[in-house]
């Protein structure tokens, strides 16, 4: 089987790379990747001598050249998107040409190569802020920012192709990831990083945000479940199940250091920050998918990668824009 993979070198596309090798001798994986501010080829540097493994530089923009990168897979999986908040709100145009013209780009691509089936990777931030509860995969969606809106119209869009030409279309929403190889303007590996280096934490507002916390290697394997069993034309939460918010994510990321609160440096809110995210994976965990361990616990592995790969982080962090409000 041979899986093209889009946006592999990125932070979950990286991740879903090495846990596909892993976990199935039968797969070849072609990787493309455009290799934009957050793509790094040394995400995948210990597997880039597997000959089950290649990797093409591309942009999923170019409909002619994904065509032909198509037409050698079984099955496409699209990581490849932008994906901080904070940078569509300062650049939108970069989201809407790859969250939208590039999913579109892709779906074509799929559609005429007459692939078996296409897994478009997505965020629960379509469903918007939610106040109680849990975002079920029939709720409406209610974006609230360029991010979230460009991911629900590239959601939509291939939920089209499905309904219009058949093509065996599956979207996943997963909450908030974190763990190795991200790339330090999230808030975990940016409060990590800048901890180990003797900075402060920006916390945005008061810190009362609530976010949905799901270790990457979890989502990973969900992925790769519903790849194999899911049902063309559905959509599948996949969430950590670890709702807490971000001043409390702030305290145990200072615990397991073993600093106080005096490092916390409270910012400017972003303009229309979410209050809250939470889903019910209720769907995917019929599939037979449940999350791996507690979030302390992960937070803690999380914290070991980055203090055993600082040259990783250092050379990525110095060319990362921090956007502040």
């Amino acid at each position: 089987m041979r899986i093209l993979v889009t946006g592999g070198c990125g932070f979950i596309g990286s991740n879903f790379i090495r846990h596909i090798m892993a976990e199935h001798d039968d797969v070849h994986i072609i990787n493309v990747d455009k290799l934009t501010y957050c793509g790094n080829p040394d995400n995948l540097e210990d597997i880039s001598g597997d000959k089950r493994y290649s990797f093409i530089k591309g942009d999923i923009c170019d409909g002619g050249s994904m065509l032909d990168m198509v037409k050698d897979a079984d099955i496409v999986v699209n990581f490849a998107a932008e994906s901080h908040v904070d940078r569509s709100i300062k650049y939108p145009d970069d989201f809407f040409m790859t969250n939208i013209y590039g999913v579109k780009i892709l779906l074509e691509a799929a559609r005429k190569a007459g692939i078996s089936r296409f897994i478009q990777v997505g965020t629960d931030e379509v469903y918007g802020s939610v106040d109680t509860g849990f975002s079920s995969e029939k709720d409406p969606l209610r974006p609230r920012s360029p991010y979230s809106a460009s991911k629900a119209s590239g959601d939509l869009l291939a939920l089209s192709y499905y309904t219009t030409y058949g093509l065996p279309v599956i979207v996943t929403r997963s909450s908030n990831n974190y763990g190795p190889y991200q790339y330090p303007e999230k808030i975990i590996p940016l409060f990590i990083t800048n901890l180990m280096d003797g900075k402060k934490v920006p916390l945005y507002g008061d810190g009362k945000n609530v976010r949905d916390w799901l270790f990457v290697e979890d989502n990973c394997e969900a992925i790769d479940l519903i790849m194999r069993k899911g049902m063309p034309g559905e959509v599948y939460n996949i969430g950590g199940g670890y709702q807490v918010s971000n001043i409390e994510l702030t305290f145990k990321i200072l615990r397991l250091m073993g600093l106080g609160e005096d490092r916390i440096q409270y910012v400017n809110d972003r303009p229309g920050h979410d209050r809250r995210y939470a889903l019910d994976s209720s769907k995917v965990s019929g599939l037979g998918w449940s999350p791996s361990g507690d979030l302390d616990r992960k937070l803690s592995d999380t914290i070991d990668w980055y203090r055993d790969n600082t040259e990783w982080w250092r050379s990525v962090k110095e060319k990362a824009e921090i956007i502040e409000w």
